[in-house]
């Protein structure tokens, strides 16, 4: 089948994901979890559960390209504390998704949508008056590690909204922007190659779902590259602000669609 007429695409509906694709690749490179943008316009453009499937090998295109680019600001003390509990919310996520119809899976990305502008809202508001960062081998920080890890895991299989629970994990643990975008690339990448079989089994990438990647995945290319281009020259807090007001667009259509 052609990808153009894919879900029975409109010129103007293959645009809309086309400029997602795009903006997955910047958020990659230069403003993490502004790709809530990009979920947002897939399940509205897309059936909402088919949606995630679509959407992951692009978010893998983009992890990709983050990783070659900042492969050696990575921490990886701070990945190994995460990965157990992310593990135990991909799963949860699974199950969730084995027994959810599409109504119930697009009201809850848009459920989700709004707990993640809620959640980098109160990020923004408390990042400034964090201490130190977490010590490994405190209790408190080992707790921490998993909260975050279970509701990322969750959020990311769900509906690929992980990436504002693992920003205020990083931002709170002290990372500054180069080792904050290190880290968070190859903790995507793995997690979302991770998730590929789970998305596999549950009917969610098949190869009409690739048909439509091979076509928007040629986008994310771009948007890797301006946002390596813009990471140093970006207004980011003018930015956040335009993030945060399309995620909370898009969910709200998601829910009263």
């Amino acid at each position: 089948m052609n990808t153009l007429t894919l879900w029975h695409l409109t010129g103007w509906e293959f645009a809309a994901l086309a400029a997602a694709a795009l903006l997955v690749g910047f958020s990659k490179t230069a403003v993490s979890g502004a790709n809530t943008v990009s979920l947002a316009i897939f399940a509205a453009v897309l059936p909402a559960r088919a949606s995630t499937g679509v959407l992951l090998p692009i978010l893998i295109a983009g992890d990709v390209l983050a990783v070659l680019t900042y492969r050696r600001h990575a921490h990886w003390p701070t990945l190994w504390r995460l990965f157990p509990a992310v593990a135990a919310g991909v799963v949860v996520g699974t199950a969730f998704l084995m027994r959810a119809d599409d109504g119930v899976v697009r009201v809850s990305i848009g459920a989700i949508l709004l707990l993640m502008t809620g959640v980098t809202l109160w990020r923004r508001r408390t990042a400034d008056r964090e201490d130190a960062p977490d010590a490994v081998a405190t209790r408190t920080g080992r707790i921490k590690a998993r909260s975050y890890g279970v509701l990322g895991g969750f959020t990311t299989m769900v509906a690929n909204a992980g990436g504002p629970v693992m920003s205020m994990y990083l931002l709170s643990a002290g990372f500054r922007k180069l080792g904050f975008l290190g880290t968070s690339a190859f903790f995507f990448l793995i997690v979302n190659v991770t998730k590929v079989p789970f998305s596999v089994g549950l009917g969610l990438i098949d190869g009409r779902s690739l048909l439509l990647d091979a076509a928007l995945v040629l986008f994310v290319v771009p948007g890797a590259f301006l946002g390596r281009w813009a990471v140093n020259r970006i207004n980011q807090r003018l930015f956040e602000r335009l993030v945060i007001a399309a995620t909370v667009l898009g969910a709200l259509q998601l829910l009263l669609r």
